[in-house]
């Protein structure tokens, strides 16, 4: 029976401090990073076949040509992205190794304006892949992800279960390496969406 599978990665906000930041060429910041790791297990347990990857890689390729790779600020339970929820867009998206790069563009809507002010003060956030598909025992405590996985998309959190996936903001020269402080991550997500009084999306 197919459920949503989500992974997350640490998309990594580099552990480095950063002159002026590449942009795109409408302006809005851009990050890359690993978006998924094909034949390990993940934090979640489960375990994605290399050519599983592939396949999904070759299709969604189709819609970062289109101008829709579009991922949201953390991970609904929904198989439909929710674009008032939007904070980024896919611009890339390539093989190193094992490894599905990517580079992001971070749009300058409501979320896309929390994720930027993140990354801005060096938070590390995880990049998370949403898909559809159906899970088989392959070992104790190891899940395999079968044939019918259907990648949606991935989104920005703050908890990664993907082996690396944290982002890095492109720039073009470095400074001093400085240590992130990731433990801080959950408080200042937390500060800023619930400024207000509400907390939207957390």
């Amino acid at each position: 029976m197919k459920q949503v599978l989500i992974e997350t990665i640490p998309f990594s906000v580099t552990p480095i401090s950063l002159t002026e930041g590449l942009k795109a060429p409408s302006g809005n910041p851009l990050v890359e990073g690993i978006l998924a790791t094909a034949e390990v297990k993940n934090g979640n347990g489960r375990y994605y076949p290399k050519e599983l990857w592939e396949r999904e890689i070759d299709k969604y390729n189709q819609i970062v040509k289109e101008n829709r790779a579009t991922g949201e600020l953390d991970h609904p339970d929904s198989t439909i992205i929710n674009l008032k929820n939007v904070s980024h867009i896919i611009r890339e998206i390539w093989w190193d190794g094992d490894k599905v790069m990517g580079k992001l563009e971070i749009l300058p809507t409501v979320s896309g304006n929390i994720l930027k002010a993140l990354v801005d003060n060096n938070v590390q956030v995880g990049v998370s892949s949403r898909g559809l598909g159906s899970l088989k025992q392959m070992s104790e405590g190891t899940l395999e992800v079968q044939d019918d996985f259907e990648l949606l998309c991935w989104d920005f959190v703050s908890t990664p279960s993907n082996p690396g996936s944290y982002m890095s903001v492109i720039r073009e020269g470095l400074e001093n390496p400085i240590q992130n402080p990731y433990s801080k991550v959950n408080m200042l997500l937390s500060e800023i969406l619930c400024a207000n009084g509400t907390c939207p999306i957390i």
